[in-house]
């Protein structure tokens, strides 16, 4: 951590030298380095307070190819490109990356990313030796993977239909409990696969892909997994999703988000991460896995500045094996953290968000809202 807040420090330090100072404020402002600098990218720093996996961090790089461009009150953002990796104290290692493309002024989107983990990580739950959200165990996950979104507009509306595929090769083990490990070899086999296709509508009428100001972004996608897509598994994955942005006066603003996840399945056994789960800023991922997964959260943010943001958000999630179950027994999560304009041409924001749960509390870097 002392290493990344120095490394924080040299780059504010250099910022001048970079030609990262915006004339108009004299404050940071990346936004004509990335445009102008072929090989200019925004660091994005990880650091990992995640409960699931242990303390670590990394970095990840996040380039912008070009400027992007204003139709109407819309903001298209250019090509962008993410890749990095990191770790964390309990052997967890991670390397990825991804692509985002539209093209013919935003009629068609493109989304692909992928890459490799081994992730030690507490299964909390499941149908192979899970025990419930108290007791866990310890797993070791190995693999790699990707996937890929394309979207397509319907006329001049906000309505997009298409297609996403995923693909994922990985093993799972327990070492520390020989007797579980045995089990999970033996039901699962040494690796498995999860390759699945899927349809997507999506209507979106915010402002802004990297801070919306205002308007709602609306998904629903349906996955089928199974042997015709090279996978080992049959299962289907149905994800409703919604955020909502409410500009309550010229400095404060509201946003509300809600997550519904479904999952059908006829075999009597899956892969542990195959299941949804509770995924909220200070809740441990996978701790609360459910064949039904539900989320709410409100983030409301004041603009104290025109270059800073403070935030408090709070939210609830419930899993269940049944629909009509869900929400009888809720985790809450709450926080606060703040946004910088790091690049006001593109209306890029990066701060950090510090979380809290009934067991638990982590430290975020975000990009964008946090949502």
């Amino acid at each position: 951590m002392r290493r990344l807040l120095l490394a924080l420090a040299l780059l504010a330090f250099n910022a001048g030298a970079a030609g990262m100072i915006d004339p108009e404020d004299g404050m940071v402002d990346m936004s004509h380095y990335l445009q102008d600098n072929p090989y200019g990218f925004l660091p994005i720093p990880v650091v990992i307070t995640e409960p699931a996996v242990g303390y670590g961090g990394g970095l990840f790089g996040l380039f912008l190819h070009g400027k992007g461009k204003e139709i109407g009150h819309r903001f298209i953002p250019p090509a962008m490109t993410a890749f990095g990796g990191g770790g964390t104290q309990n052997g967890t290692r991670f390397v990825g990356g991804g692509h985002r493309h539209t093209w013919q002024d935003d009629r068609i989107r493109y989304l692909v990313a992928g890459g490799y983990a081994n992730i030690n990580l507490d299964i909390y739950s499941g149908d192979i030796a899970g025990f419930g959200s108290n007791r866990s165990v310890e797993a070791e996950t190995r693999g790699y993977g990707g996937m890929q979104k394309l979207l397509f507009r319907v006329g001049n509306t906000p309505f997009f239909v298409g297609a996403s595929q995923f693909w994922a090769e990985m093993s799972i083990s327990a070492p520390s409990n020989p007797v579980i490990d045995k089990t999970w070899k033996r039901v699962l086999g040494e690796t498995s696969t999860s390759s699945g296709l899927g349809i997507l509508v999506e209507y979106d009428t915010t402002d802004n892909f990297f801070w919306p100001g205002r308007g709602v972004s609306l998904s629903g996608e349906y996955q089928f997994y199974g042997h015709y897509f090279g996978g080992d598994y049959r299962y289907d994955l149905m994800t409703l999703d919604g955020k909502y942005f409410i500009p309550l006066s010229p400095r404060w603003s509201l946003s509300i988000a809600a997550n519904y996840q479904k999952l059908s399945h006829s075999q009597q056994h899956l892969p542990p991460m195959a299941r949804p789960y509770i995924a909220l800023r200070g809740i441990s991922r996978y701790r609360y896995q459910g064949e039904n997964v539900s989320t709410v959260q409100t983030q409301l943010a004041w603009q104290a500045t025109p270059r800073w943001v403070v935030l408090g958000f709070a939210g609830a999630g419930s899993a269940a094996d049944s629909a009509s179950d869900l929400y009888n027994t809720a985790e809450v999560a709450w926080g606060a953290g703040f946004r910088y304009l790091i690049a006001k041409e593109y209306g890029l924001h990066t701060g950090i968000d510090v979380a809290f749960s009934d067991h638990e509390q982590a430290v975020y870097f975000n990009v964008g809202s946090g949502l």
